[in-house]
């Protein structure tokens, strides 16, 4: 028996054929452990593991290949190395490939393989297939059938493990009665976990739900760090804030800021809404031009306010 972590034992090893000590080497070689980083290395020794039938050196040399890393890109040879991990029951690989099935990367694209080799990961307690299950049942896409309830299920297993992304999806079922009985109490429990790891999209969902009960300082804060991850609907919410003076002085330069950077990602409502900023010259220079302009991109998304905007302006 030796120490894993001494470079020199695990070389000897190796070079003796035993698969777990070649595994290992490749970890060393790829992280730099003991001995300067070579990518190339880490792809030999994983590749020596893996045709021992070693699952992870599998795994790891089929992401070598997927990312072009110690030897040339190729998705098919990553699918190879994917599937005999992912039959062994490696849940990453199994996770992977499913995803790879998804993609058409590699393979021919198949929702039915994909779902299946989702699913295996998703049974094995994978938290990231969990939650990409818990996605294809709520869209009703990838081999999947709509099912809100299926959804919620995969989200919940997902969202128990810790899982941010699982958490701020439970939440939404909750709040929106979708596959779960409407509770607004249950949702913030999610949301404030899912926001509490840093997760975006829950903290604004958080934020909307403050402000929706009028705790307007408590909302600010959750709106200012999803916006601070350039999460869009948080900067227009935080603009909103700032243009309604809630929770905030009222300061139409600072809601014009937080409504461009949203605009600038597409965000329907903030256009509209920075078009009204410069249609009625608050926090911005006065000008029916770029009001226009804004209006006009709103309005090409659907819209209806900046449509109407649109015709006044235009009589």
């Amino acid at each position: 028996m030796h120490d894993k972590n001494d470079f020199k034992a695990v070389k000897r090893a190796a070079e003796q054929g035993n698969a777990e000590d070649q595994h290992n080497l490749g970890m060393m070689y790829a992280s730099g452990q003991g001995v300067p980083k070579n990518r190339a290395e880490a792809a030999k020794w994983y590749r020596k593991a893996a045709n021992q039938g070693h699952a992870e050196a599998q795994f790891k040399l089929g992401m070598l290949y997927y990312n072009g890393s110690g030897v040339d890109g190729d998705d098919a040879e990553a699918v190879k190395w994917f599937r005999r991990a992912a039959e062994q029951g490696h849940s990453d690989g199994q996770y992977i490939l499913g995803v790879m099935y998804g993609n058409g990367h590699g393979v021919a694209q198949n929702d039915a393989e994909s779902i299946k080799w989702i699913r295996l990961a998703a049974e094995q307690g994978h938290e990231v297939a969990q939650t990409e299950l818990g996605r294809m049942y709520y869209d009703g896409w990838g081999g999947a059938e709509q099912d809100r309830m299926e959804a919620a299920k995969w989200y919940r297993l997902a969202a128990e493990q810790g899982s941010a992304i699982g958490q701020n999806n439970l939440g939404v079922m909750y709040d929106e009665g979708q596959g779960v009985e409407q509770d607004h109490t249950e949702a913030m429990k999610w949301y404030r976990l899912a926001a509490e790891q840093g997760n975006a999209k829950a903290q604004d969902n958080l934020g909307r739900m403050y402000a929706a009960g009028q705790d307007y300082t408590e909302a600010v804060k959750l709106f200012r760090l999803a916006a601070e991850q350039k999460n869009a609907n948080g900067q227009y919410n935080l603009g909103v804030m700032y243009n309604n003076g809630q929770g905030v002085g009222q300061d139409y330069a600072e809601a014009a800021r937080w409504y461009r950077l949203a605009a600038e990602q597409r965000h329907a409502a903030a256009q509209y809404s920075l078009g009204l900023l410069y249609a009625n010259g608050q926090g911005v220079p006065q000008d029916y031009t770029e009001a226009a302009w804004w209006y006009r991109l709103a309005a090409d998304q659907g819209h209806e306010s900046a449509r109407a905007a649109l015709k006044t302006m235009e009589r």
